[in-house]
C-alpha cells in the first residue's frame, strides 16, 4: 500500500495577488452570513469582511494583504480562485496508458500535439501498433512486459518523465482543444496548495450508450465545481483526465488497484493536506464502452472498488450516511410514521435556530428556507445511495407485497435524483439508470464477500454539523 504524500505548503501560504475570486459555490442569507461549500456551512462575517468580498464580487483582483481572507474562504469551499490561462508547455509531462487500442492513441495523440507525451503500453498483445502510433506522433514509449493495469501504468509513466506537472490522460478520452484544456487546467497552480485539478467528464457521441454517458456518465460530476473531498458532493475526481503536482504526487497510485485507485489517490492527498479542485467549466470528451456487454462489465467492476478502498479508508466507504438530527426525519418518511418525521423537523428546526447569529435579519423565513433545504437535500441523498448501493436488496424486497410500495418510493427518488443537477431524466434514460445502478450495487456486493469485508454495506451516523 503507497505512502501518504508529503505535506503541502502551509495553510499559511497566501494566494498570490492579482487572483480573481468567484462566489458562484456561495449565497449570502443575509448581510452578515455567507453560506456554501461542501460540506455546506454558514459563517458570521464582520463588516470588513463583507466589504472586501463586496468588492471582489465586482471583479476586483485580489491585494496583497487580503490573501488571508481569501485563503480562509478558498480552502472552506466559499471560493473559487480565477486566474488567466497559463500556457507553458514545458511543464507538462502528458502521461497515456494503453493496451491494444491503437485506433484511439493515434487520435488522442494528434489531439495532444505540441505536448510532451510518454505512452505506456500496459502489456499489448499488438506492440508493434502501439510503438508505431508512439513513433508516429513523436511521443516517449515506456512499454511494460506484463499488464500492470492503469495504477501501474501511470506510475511507470511517471518515473520515466521530470516535469513539475503530470496530466494523466486515458486512451478513450476526446479532447476538442488540448492546448486551451491544458492552459486552464495548469491555470489552477498558480494556488500552491493544489496538489491536482480536473475537467469535467462527459460522455461524446448520440447512439444511446454515448448518449447516457454525455448526460448520466459515472464519470460526470456534474456542472458544479469547487473543491473536491470525502464525504462531500465531490469525494473525488477520475484519473481519466488529470493534472497533477509533481511534488503531490510522490507516493503515486496504489498499484494493487485495477479500479477505484483514482479514489484512493485523491484521498491521500485530500488526508496529507492537499486542495484538489474539479473545474466543471472545463469539459474533456469520453467514449463510451463499445457493447452493452462491455458497458455492464464496467459498472459492476466500478462498483467492486468500493470494497477494495473500504479496506484502505474505513467507514469513508459507508454507502448511507445519516446526520442524527436528520435521521428520525428519513426513517419516519420510509416507515409512513408522520409523528416521527414531525419531531425530527422540530429538532432540526430548533437546532438551526440556536446556530443562527442572535440579530439575524428575517430569523423564521431563514430557518424554514434552511430545513426545508437540508431536509430536502438529505431525502433526495438518501434515497440515492439506498439505490446505488442496495439495489439488488431492494430488487428482492420489492416481491414482497408491503413492501412494494415503499421499495418503489425509494426507487423512483433515488433513480431521478441522478439527474437533479443536469436537466433531470428523460424517459428514455430511466431504464439505463436503474440498470447502471443495479450492476454498480451487484459490483459493491460482489466486492464485499470477495474480501469478506462488509464496511461498503455498513450505514452509519454521524453527528450533527453545522446546517
Amino acid at each position: 500500500m503507497p505512502e501518504f504524500p508529503p505535506a503541502p505548503p502551509p495553510r499559511t501560504a497566501s494566494l498570490p495577488p492579482g487572483t480573481v475570486l468567484d462566489f458562484a459555490d456561495a449565497t449570502f442569507p443575509s448581510r452578515t452570513l455567507l453560506a456554501g461549500g461542501s460540506p455546506w456551512r454558514l459563517v458570521r462575517l464582520g463588516e470588513g469582511a463583507r466589504a472586501t468580498i463586496d468588492r471582489w464580487r465586482t471583479g476586483e483582483h485580489l491585494a496583497a494583504a487580503q490573501g488571508a481572507l481569501a485563503r480562509t474562504l478558498v480552502d472552506a469551499g466559499l471560493a473559487r480562485p480565477r486566474w488567466a490561462p497559463d500556457e507553458n508547455r514545458d511543464a507538462i509531462d502528458v502521461v497515456v496508458p494503453v493496451r491494444d487500442d491503437g485506433d484511439a492513441l493515434g487520435r488522442l495523440l494528434a489531439e495532444l500535439d505540441g505536448f510532451a507525451v510518454t505512452v505506456v503500453d500496459d502489456g499489448s498483445a499488438d506492440a508493434a501498433a502501439v510503438d508505431r502510433c508512439a513513433r508516429d506522433a513523436g511521443a516517449r514509449l515506456v512499454r511494460l512486459e506484463r499488464n500492470l493495469g492503469p495504477a501501474g501504468a501511470r506510475n511507470a509513466g511517471a518515473r520515466a518523465t521530470t516535469r513539475p506537472w503530470l496530466w494523466f490522460v486515458d486512451v478513450d478520452v476526446v479532447l476538442e482543444d488540448a492546448a486551451a484544456l491544458g492552459a486552464r487546467l495548469l491555470s489552477a497552480g498558480a494556488d500552491p496548495r493544489v496538489g491536482a485539478v480536473a475537467p469535467r467528464v462527459r460522455g461524446v457521441g448520440t447512439r444511446s450508450r454515448a448518449r447516457f454517458e454525455r448526460d448520466h456518465g459515472p464519470l460526470d460530476l456534474g456542472p458544479q465545481g469547487g473543491l473536491v473531498a470525502p464525504g462531500t458532493a465531490r469525494s473525488y475526481v477520475p484519473s481519466a483526465c488529470l493534472l497533477v503536482r509533481r511534488d503531490a504526487f510522490a507516493a503515486g497510485f496504489d498499484e494493487t488497484l485495477r479500479v477505484g485507485e483514482d479514489v484512493d489517490l485523491v484521498w491521500r492527498l485530500v488526508e496529507a493536506g492537499w486542495l484538489v479542485r474539479y473545474d466543471a467549466d472545463l469539459v474533456a470528451g469520453h467514449l463510451a464502452r463499445p457493447t452493452w456487454r462491455a458497458w455492464w462489465r464496467q459498472r459492476v467492476a466500478y462498483g467492486t472498488s468500493a470494497a477494495s478502498l473500504a479496506v484502505r479508508h474505513g467507514d469513508r466507504l459507508a454507502p448511507v450516511v445519516l446526520d442524527e438530527s436528520m435521521a428520525p426525519v428519513l426513517l419516519g418518511v420510509l416507515a409512513r410514521r408522520l409523528g416521527l418525521v414531525g419531531a425530527g423537523v422540530t429538532i432540526l428546526a430548533r437546532r438551526i435556530d440556536r446556530q443562527l447569529p442572535r440579530d439575524v435579519e428575517r430569523r423564521a423565513t431563514l430557518v424554514t428556507r434552511l430545513v426545508a433545504r437540508a431536509t430536502l437535500g438529505s431525502a433526495g441523498s438518501f434515497a440515492r445511495a439506498l439505490v446505488r448501493s442496495y439495489g439488488p436488496l431492494l430488487a428482492a424486497a420489492a416481491l414482497v407485497a408491503r413492501l412494494r410500495r415503499p421499495v418503489g418510493l425509494v426507487v423512483a427518488v433515488g433513480t431521478l435524483w441522478r439527474g437533479r443537477d443536469r436537466g433531470g431524466l428523460s424517459a428514455r434514460d430511466v431504464p439505463l439508470a436503474m440498470a447502471d445502478d443495479l450492476a454498480y450495487g451487484l459490483g459493491v456486493w460482489l466486492g464485499a464477500w470477495r474480501h469478506r469485508d462488509a464496511t461498503a454495506l455498513t450505514p452509519t451516523i454521524v453527528a450533527t454539523s453545522r446546517p
